[in-house]
């Protein structure tokens, strides 16, 4: 995430869609809870919790009217759209809700009105009410409107947990935010480290998404190297020892990403972002949808 791309975001919000909807294909029966030491990955059952969920999708599948708001080019896709698109209603329909599970999210600053967008968007679409749990353990940082990374940042937090929401709509979220803005580089990763480990310290939750990345051409000196070290070593562990399901965000260029730290400049040659190259992190490319007859 950086100043330069916070509008770029917006535009490609199906990105979390699709690792969220792979997160709870994988995930959605695994029992809640993890540890911080050792010890065997949780066991998955295949029997659906019951769910308090059964939304109707004839009466929510219509976008509000957004004439008038500055979208950024922002096509509306409802959350039936998505269910349907990826697969998932079928699912929900059998009672596969993200009941019993707690996803958690890794974002700088988190955005001020999120419980109150949640509400709304909740109604919009006849979604379950759900109570958003932001956590600060590194402190927080106040929220300026007039700043373009926050308010980038802002937009991001909200369409993660919309999207995680609308796939899971029985699924618990903990929002955990960062006072220091992930960038590129190392910029903010420690942070965002430390984020994570204090989930798992905590038993926060088994599913956590990273719908964040920095380009592996602003990792490639010591102090970058040495930081994805770090990380791998902490996403192994958590990975074999705790049985933890690790998303990322795949970047939004396509097959390059920018090449140096103001993100002012892309690669001439192909590149991927990080974590997103990580082999214990799952991440999928973005991808786009075009409304027909069915979808």
């Amino acid at each position: 995430m950086n100043t330069n791309r916070w509008w770029q975001r917006t535009t490609t919000c199906i990105i979390p869609a699709f690792l969220i909807l792979f997160l709870l294909l994988t995930a959605c029966s695994i029992p809640g809870g993890i540890g911080s030491g050792g010890g065997t990955p949780p066991q998955t059952s295949h029997t659906p919790a019951a769910s308090a969920t059964q939304p109707d999708p004839a009466k929510n599948d219509t976008c509000p009217d957004l004439s008038g708001y500055p979208t950024a080019g922002v096509d509306c896709y409802t959350p039936y759209q998505f269910r349907v698109a990826y697969g998932v209603e079928a699912l929900m329909q059998k009672g596969f809700t993200g009941k019993g599970q707690t996803i958690v999210d890794i974002v700088s600053f988190g955005s001020p009105t999120l419980q109150q967008d949640m509400d709304a968007f909740d109604q919009q679409f006849g979604l379950p009410p759900i109570k958003i749990q932001i956590m600060n353990p590194l402190g927080t940082k106040k929220f300026d409107p007039s700043n373009k990374d926050m308010t980038g940042w802002a937009i991001e937090t909200t369409i993660d947990v919309q999207i995680i929401h609308a796939i899971a709509p029985d699924a618990g979220i903990v929002v955990l935010t960062s006072p220091v803005s992930e960038t590129e580089g190392t910029i903010g990763l420690p942070q965002f480290r430390q984020l994570e480990q204090y989930a798992l310290d905590h038993h926060l939750g088994s599913i956590v998404s990273q719908s964040w990345g920095a380009s592996e051409v602003t990792l490639k000196d010591a102090a970058g190297q040495q930081e994805i070290h770090k990380w791998d070593t902490f996403f192994q562990k958590a990975t074999t020892q705790q049985g933890i399901t690790f998303l990322s965000s795949s970047g939004d260029n396509g097959a390059t990403d920018y090449s140096n730290l103001p993100a002012t400049k892309l690669s001439p040659t192909a590149t991927t972002s990080f974590p997103a190259d990580e082999p214990w992190v799952t991440s999928v490319g973005g991808t786009s949808m075009i409304r027909n007859g069915t979808i």
